[in-house]
């Protein structure tokens, strides 16, 4: 049993650095589409019972020409369950509102701290229009991506790139957010990038000083190198 409020704390805050070692992302095929939580470089996928329960305002929608629409979700054993799929041109995107806040303590200041993770899938790389408060979108030019942040393009934004054998490189925006990717492998791929805005907001109606986004932009190619294998689940990518 926790005795005091440090302690909880405390408690709060480890689970806080679990949770930001994780991200989710979306995978669809031919049995459906899914939201998954975890380290998809390390083909490891949160389950129920355990760190997936933590998700209670996770949302998706999917996006098409027309607008975007609320898709309904499942939870399943390792995945939430999408009631809907993508075609050519449109793009799945989930994220997760409500998993639990943290203070930190800054000087004299006490800081709230949310975790703000997002993802979107897509079928092909044709071009996207941001949409998440933190997004990573295909420009429609070969292997080029942005990144934007509340609509507007996130300068010199780090972006990992991870194959799902767990090969991965590290790229860099340049000024305008655009970045030009090496995508060698017949492979699922999961692009992250992380942003940390100190200038406060509002989540599911909390305020909150510190937000810290995680976004994954995942899809499939169907041409390249033959893919390697994949990890053993939760093994730490190489």
């Amino acid at each position: 049993m926790l005795k005091n409020k440090t302690q909880l704390a405390a408690l709060l805050a480890f689970t806080a650095l679990q949770s930001q070692a994780h991200q989710i992302w979306i995978e669809q095929d031919a049995s459906g589409a899914r939201v998954h939580l975890g380290e998809f470089a390390d083909n490891l996928r949160e389950s129920s019972p355990g760190m997936l329960d933590k998700f209670n305002q996770l949302s998706a929608r999917v996006v098409t020409a027309q607008g975007e629409r609320a898709v309904e979700l499942s939870k399943q054993a390792n995945a939430f369950a999408l009631a809907a799929r993508a075609s050519t041109g449109e793009s799945l995107i989930a994220q997760e509102l409500g998993y639990p806040s943290w203070e930190r303590k800054q000087g004299e200041k006490i800081e709230r701290h949310v975790w703000l993770p997002a993802a979107r899938w897509v079928g092909d790389l044709a071009a996207r229009q941001p949409s998440l408060s933190l997004d990573l979108v295909p420009t429609g030019k070969a292997n080029e991506f942005q990144v934007f942040f509340k609509g507007q393009p996130l300068p010199e934004a780090k972006v990992e790139v991870v194959a799902a054998s767990g090969w991965s490189r590290a790229v860099q925006a340049d000024t305008t957010g655009r970045l030009s990717i090496t995508l060698p492998w017949k492979s699922a791929y999961a692009l992250e990038v992380k942003h940390t805005d100190h200038s406060g907001g509002e989540r599911a109606g909390q305020k909150f000083d510190v937000g810290q986004y995680v976004t994954t932009l995942s899809f499939s190619l169907a041409q390249g190198l033959a893919p390697l294998p994949l990890p053993a689940p939760g093994t730490p990518a190489k």
